[in-house]
Formats: C-alpha cells, sequence, structure tokens
C-alpha cells in the first residue's frame, strides 16, 4: 500500500464480527486514504438481516452468489447472482436472507462513511416486511436494478434477438483495444455520486499508464491480471481488491490466462471530458513541442 493505491488479497479477508448474521469487510475507506470510496465485501447468513437505516451516502450493490432481499419504502426486491442496483442517499432500507445458504455482496459507499459521524447511518423505525419479488429488467417501471452476466459482455451476443432489453444505451457495450466495459450503475439508474460497471480483457488485452481526478476500485471476479500502480507491479486474481486514489498512475494487462474481468466503481462521477490522462499522450505533446522549438 502507498497514500495513492491499495491492494488487498482474498486471503486477507478481514470481515466483522457478525451481528445478526450480517458481516462486512471494508476494503477501501477512510483507513485507506479514501475521501469518496467505501468499499466493502458482505456476508448475511441463512435468516440473518440487517435493522432499517438510511446513509448520507449514496450506495451501490453487486451479488456475487447467494440470495438477498432488499427491501426499501416502495417493496422489497430479491437479488441473485449478478443482480446489482442503487440505494439513493437518504433512502430507508434494510436487508434479509431467507434463503437457506449464505449471501455475498460488493457495496460501493460514496462518498466513504466517516466514522466520526457514526459511519453517516441512522437506524429508523422498521418498515413493513413486504413480499420480496425479483428483479425483473423488461420491467419499464424498474428505476434502481439491473442484471449482468458473461452474456451481456459478449460482442457476438448482443442483437435485437438476445437481449433482454430492448436494445439501447441503457444495453450498449464500449469496446476498444481487447477491452469491453459494460455500464451498470449510473446517472441513468439514479445514481449521482458514483458509477460501477463491468471490465472485461481479451487475452491480449491491456492498456497504458493513465490516471484520474477521481478514485477507482477494481473487483476481481475471474482470470489473471498483471497490475502496475504507481510504479508497483501486482499479479491480481479472482477475490482481490485494488484501489486508486486521484492521481495514481496505473495499468493493466491479461496476463492470458483465460477470461480476465472484474467489477469496477468510480467516485466522484466522471467528469464530460478529459476523465483519463494517459502518459503516452502527454509524451506525444512534449515531443512536439521540443520540435516545433
Amino acid at each position: 500500500m502507498s497514500p495513492g493505491h491499495l491492494v488487498r488479497r482474498a486471503g486477507e479477508a478481514a470481515y466483522s464480527a457478525p451481528v445478526d448474521g450480517f458481516a462486512r469487510w471494508p476494503v477501501v475507506g477512510e483507513h485507506a486514504g479514501a475521501v469518496h470510496t467505501g468499499f466493502g465485501l458482505c456476508r448475511l447468513e441463512p435468516g440473518g438481516s440487517v435493522p432499517t437505516h438510511l446513509h448520507s451516502y449514496e450506495e451501490s450493490v453487486y451479488v456475487v452468489d447467494g440470495s438477498v432481499v432488499l427491501q426499501t419504502g416502495d417493496g422489497a426486491t430479491r437479488l441473485g447472482p449478478g443482480d446489482y442496483g442503487v440505494i439513493p442517499v437518504g433512502v430507508v432500507h434494510s436487508w434479509r436472507n431467507e434463503s437457506s445458504e449464505p449471501a455475498r455482496w460488493a457495496d460501493m459507499l460514496a462518498p466513504a462513511p466517516r466514522s466520526r459521524y457514526d459511519d453517516d447511518t441512522v437506524l429508523v423505525t422498521q418498515l413493513p416486511q413486504a413480499t420480496a419479488e425479483p428483479v425483473d429488467v423488461r420491467d419499464p417501471r424498474n428505476r434502481r436494478f439491473g442484471n449482468i452476466t458473461a452474456a451481456h459482455m459478449d460482442v457476438e451476443k448482443q442483437g435485437q434477438d438476445q437481449l433482454a432489453v430492448t436494445a439501447s444505451m441503457r444495453t450498449a457495450l464500449l469496446v476498444y483495444g481487447g477491452i469491453t466495459v459494460k455500464m451498470m450503475v449510473d446517472s441513468d439508474l439514479g445514481a449521482r455520486l458514483s458509477t460501477m460497471f463491468m471490465v472485461e480483457y481479451a487475452p491480449d488485452g491491456g492498456t497504458g499508464p493513465h490516471d484520474h481526478p477521481f478514485e477507482e476500485t477494481y473487483y476481481f471476479l475471474e482470470g489473471s491480471a498483471l497490475a502496475t500502480f504507481d510504479g508497483e507491479e501486482y499479479e491480481l486474481g479472482a477475490g482481490d481488491v485494488a484501489w486508486a486514489g486521484v492521481g495514481c498512475m496505473h495499468s493493466f494487462r491479461n496476463l492470458g490466462r483465460g477470461r480476465l474481468a472484474w467489477l469496477e466503481t468510480q467516485a466522484p462521477q466522471p467528469p464530460g471530458r478529459h476523465s483519463y490522462r494517459f502518459v503516452r499522450d502527454w509524451d506525444y505533446l512534449r515531443d512536439a513541442i521540443r520540435k516545433e522549438t
């Protein structure tokens, strides 16, 4: 770890002591020097629950495995593997596990919760328990949730007859240089303070050194990557988490052992221009100026 980045291995997972079956590994937060990012991995045992509460931060979630029910004032939603969603600032909600298996999910909290303000969380009166409904991505009334699978990242499976949702910018893929990106949580889904998306690298995929005017977190799901943060190299694989602060120069390369995929978050949301500052572009400018003079 340096002031500009953080790397945590899956084997280093340090979950909090369970309370009513709920435990969380707070991987990134103010303890790591983050200002905009509170990223963690959550676990809820069968029959477990988290009481009704609200936050002064935005919360985005992605379910890794198992089944968990998220209840808000609008009703209860059952989230399964690949489901994701956003809980806006101040929205009252609770969690429960009605299944017979543990549930695991990643959460992104923006900005980072502050310990001096009780982690920016307030307990409120319990919501009446509603019957949970699964995520229905085809329902136009769905404004907070989505689902993503490996097929959603496959360029060959984006035809109108293969998409669960009518083709639009909501289903669009960004493909460049052996990299595929699929947006999940963003302003279109109601997020204001952060984004969450899936990234996949082809066997020869890679990106050169660059930095951003925002913080990024990477939760590796599959494959092996060679990652560089401020000149330090790391081989990262499934279950590992990395974080890059503002100005941290970083790059990635697929080590060629098959599909490489990770969940990525950004906070605050990127500006319309100058989100990326690539070393190669500014080296090009310096060389051009030298030739002119």
